[in-house]
């Protein structure tokens, strides 16, 4: 194959991923011509009601998918966080890229720190996972969706809708933002959502050629970790609908796994954590859903 092209919305952020693929394609094929394949999705388009009423997170994949059913696009990049646990027939993973940092950003111009927040403060997020757990550290606080682009929800801190946002770190190093970050916050008191902070890469199912050419790029560590999250979530029915935290670490050969299931209104959490081998990370995934199940996570769970 001398030429591919990749599928991208057409944010800031997804761009950035997106020439980030595309150069490490290069790196690894010299004289592979990638081609960009921009498009707007569903999810972008509507921005006035949560995700979870419209559709969830399926809505940013759709378009990209229908590109490559088409033949518009050879293969499509997505935050591997953004991807449904379970993807639609006829297409794959072929590549999980090296995950960046997974946490939540605390973004403020008035505060250093969530902390410092004053009583009754008004956040911006349009995650229920961050909502639940602003809520179970913060009850007094002021929750508010916020959704849109990265830029487009700073402007709106900015304008001093808000105290303060919440992001992920990720994304806003990625976009030479860092420095908006005024605390970086780590588990195991902010878990993030599965799979944050890494890049996967969709095909067409059975399309080995395409296959091979993402071969390169898939980082075993990351694979290992955001498999047992993914796993994990999937149990659980995990949707953006769902407030499910998991976030797994490697250790040498050990692949250990903090989970939680939360509830957006009221900040009550559940959590769970178990260790395994980096080999069976589904199995692992399994016994931290089980762990929260018992522990009256489904209670919790639509």
């Amino acid at each position: 194959m001398e030429k591919i092209r990749l599928a991208t919305r057409e944010s800031a952020l997804a761009l950035w991923q997106t020439e980030h693929v595309a150069a490490r394609l290069r790196e690894a094929h010299p004289g592979l011509e990638v081609e960009l394949v921009p498009m707007t999705t569903r999810g972008d388009q509507v921005l006035d009601q949560p995700l979870a009423e419209i559709g969830g997170k399926g809505l940013f994949l759709k378009e990209l998918e229908v590109a490559m059913l088409e033949g518009r696009a050879d293969a499509a990049v997505h935050s591997l966080k953004d991807v449904p646990m379970e993807l639609e027939a006829g297409f794959a993973i072929a590549a999980v890229l090296e995950r960046a940092d997974p946490y939540d950003a605390f973004v403020s111009n008035d505060y250093p720190g969530f902390e410092e927040l004053p009583f009754g403060a008004r956040v911006g997020t349009s995650s229920q996972r961050r909502q639940a757990l602003l809520r179970a550290h913060r009850p007094d606080l002021v929750i508010s969706d916020l959704r849109g682009n990265v830029n487009t929800r700073l402007a709106k801190l900015d304008a001093g809708d808000f105290d303060a946002i919440v992001l992920a770190c990720a994304g806003l190093d990625r976009l030479g933002l860092g420095a908006r970050i005024r605390e970086r916050l780590h588990a195991p008191r902010f878990i993030p959502a599965a799979a944050q902070g890494a890049v996967a890469v969709e095909i067409r199912a059975g399309d080995d050629a395409t296959a091979a050419l993402f071969a390169p790029l898939d980082h075993a560590d990351t694979v290992a970790c955001t498999r047992a999250e993914r796993h994990m979530t999937r149990l659980l029915g995990g949707s953006c609908r769902v407030p499910i935290a998991a976030f797994a670490t490697l250790k040498g050969d050990k692949l250990s796994l903090e989970g939680l299931v939360g509830d957006a209104k009221t900040g009550k959490t559940v959590r769970g954590y178990a260790s395994g081998p980096v080999s069976e990370p589904e199995k692992l995934g399994e016994q931290v859903a089980d762990m929260l199940v018992s522990r009256g996570a489904d209670a919790l769970l639509p």
